[in-house]
């Protein structure tokens, strides 16, 4: 009897030793799962890279502009007033309200001028239309003249 309890002792023991030994791989597999190798000394140059920076969109730029009556059908209207947007990018909007009228248009720099010279019209929301032809004397200072499709003509004054 001795030898069979003995035998079932051991059989026990190889039960759980085998059991211990399986648990102990898993848990031990399982720790190292999240571990890498960092080398000490690398045997390889270190990796540059370059970034590239976009540079920012310039901000569009609103400016006054003043349109002063340069002949006698513009003096029944007096001094006008306008708006110019500039997007930087040599394109921008013209608005302005004459008579009541309100002008709505684009205002474009003329390509490889070299005096910086630009034109703005605008069609009216009762039908008619204004002209401008403009220079620019420095970034935010400027003049020109605009004519209205009733033949009013101004003296127009941009910044400042």
């Amino acid at each position: 009897m001795k030898i069979v309890s003995s035998l079932f002792s051991l059989s026990r023991l190889s039960r759980l030793s085998r059991r211990t030994a399986l648990a102990a791989a898993v848990l031990g597999a399982t720790a190292l799962t999240g571990c890498y190798v960092v080398p000490v000394q690398p045997n390889h140059p270190p990796v540059t890279s370059t970034v590239y920076v976009t540079p920012a969109v310039p901000a569009s730029t609103t400016f006054a502009a003043r349109l002063y009556p340069a002949n006698d059908l513009a003096r029944g209207y007096g001094m006008v007033g306008a708006v110019v947007t500039n997007d930087m990018n040599g394109r921008g909007t013209f608005t302005t309200n004459i008579n009541g009228e309100s002008f709505t248009g684009e205002a474009t720099r003329i390509a490889g001028s070299s005096t910086r010279e630009g034109v703005a019209n605008g069609s009216g929301s009762r039908g008619n239309y204004i002209s401008c032809r403009y220079q620019m004397n420095s970034s935010t200072l400027g003049t020109g003249q605009c004519r209205l499709s009733n033949g009013a003509e101004f003296t127009m004054h941009v910044g400042g």
